[in-house]
């Protein structure tokens, strides 16, 4: 089998309402689709959407990385990941964002090659439930409590809260969404790197009341030698989500005991090829993990849902953000029901396609 052709498609998608955290705020999920082609006619299909605050990466700038990758892929087996993955990383280094696009591509093609589903196809087993969690954008105390009141409205059971950007502030705002829905609920909060060392020690143990089940990235990732030590003395578990990107983070952060939890995400390991290696040595260290996203569609979340079949140790699972859209794109791919529970497709390879229509109007460019 041989790439004979690999298009990609700029992809903004308005947001039903701005999505806020303390990185910034975003009103469009600005996304970059990568179908690859082979000449056996099969097509796989991958999406990434990057954000500058986090990746140092555009919706434009995958737009233009993507097509020196796609000149350097083109005519390759899609077969060899590895190889593929190798072709990438000696080509340009960082951008995980759009490499992930093409790495989920290529794992569509494989699993559709072998006539299985992605999941089977990743050793995995379709057997246990995947209930999303569902995330509350930083705002006023008052409305994130009516956000949450709403969120229960619609039957999802799980909140995530963002915070970050005052720890004072934020334990006033779990306070008043406490109040509002009760304390059986279960309650995730994530600072997105927003507190200060000192910050976070205080909020965290500030929080502690209000029984949250883990606290996402409390300070910058740069300063992640100063982890371990607010993961010791916090009374709520810490998971490292931007300071874990890839295995070579994931290593070091188990070597220093910085945290019990990860966040992974395909958008920050470059693909699927590098999260698997997160999660060999999560299982190893006995880690639990949070399988999530950025603000990618349906179809980069059936991604992230096959992967969140290989491994027992993948117990939270934030695939909320498609909800968010003002439109969907996907064809197949997984399907939300009552209580946030998500079920994926069973199909050969990853199971969703772009529609026809959507393709149609956006930018694109065909490296052949």
């Amino acid at each position: 089998m041989e790439i004979s052709k690999i298009e990609l498609f700029k992809s903004p998608i308005k947001l039903q309402k701005p999505f806020i955290i303390s990185l910034g705020q975003f009103t469009h999920a600005e996304n970059m689709l990568v179908r690859i082609h082979t000449d056996t006619g099969l097509a796989g299909w991958g999406e990434c959407s990057p954000f500058m605050s986090i990746h140092g990466e555009s919706m434009d700038t995958c737009f233009v990385v993507g097509q020196y990758i796609a000149r350097n892929l083109l005519h390759k087996d899609p077969l060899q990941i590895e190889t593929c993955s190798e072709i990438m990383d000696k080509l340009i280094y960082g951008n995980s964002s759009v490499k992930s696009a093409f790495d989920m591509a290529l794992y569509d093609l494989a699993a559709q090659d072998a006539g299985v589903p992605l999941y089977q196809f990743l050793n995995g087993k379709n057997n246990k439930v995947l209930q999303t969690d569902y995330t509350i954008s930083v705002g006023s105390a008052e409305q994130m409590a009516e956000d949450a009141r709403e969120i229960l409205s619609r039957g999802f059971q799980i909140i995530k809260v963002k915070l970050g950007d005052d720890g004072v502030k934020d334990v006033e705002r779990i306070r008043k969404v406490r109040e509002t829905i009760g304390m059986e609920v279960p309650l995730r909060i994530d600072a997105n790197q927003g507190w200060a060392v000192d910050e976070a020690r205080i909020a965290l143990k500030a929080l502690s009341p209000f029984k949250i089940e883990h606290c996402e990235e409390p300070i910058p990732k740069w300063n992640f030698m100063r982890l371990p030590e607010i993961s010791l003395n916090s009374p709520i578990p810490i998971m490292a989500d931007e300071s874990c990107c890839d295995h070579h983070d994931a290593e070091r952060l188990i070597a220093l005991n910085a945290c019990t939890m990860f966040n992974v995400k395909l958008g920050k390991s470059s693909g699927i090829f590098k999260a698997l290696k997160i999660i060999q040595l999560a299982e190893k260290a006995d880690i639990k993990m949070q399988m999530g996203g950025f603000l990618e569609s349906r179809l980069g979340f059936t991604a992230a849902a096959h992967l969140a079949l290989t491994s027992e140790k993948i117990v939270y699972f934030d695939f909320d953000t498609p909800l968010m859209f003002d439109e969907d794109p996907v064809a197949g791919g997984i399907a939300y029901h009552k209580n946030g529970i998500i079920s994926i497709p069973d199909t050969p390879g990853l199971g969703a396609t772009i529609h026809e229509y959507y393709l149609n109007s956006l930018t694109h460019v065909a490296i052949t």
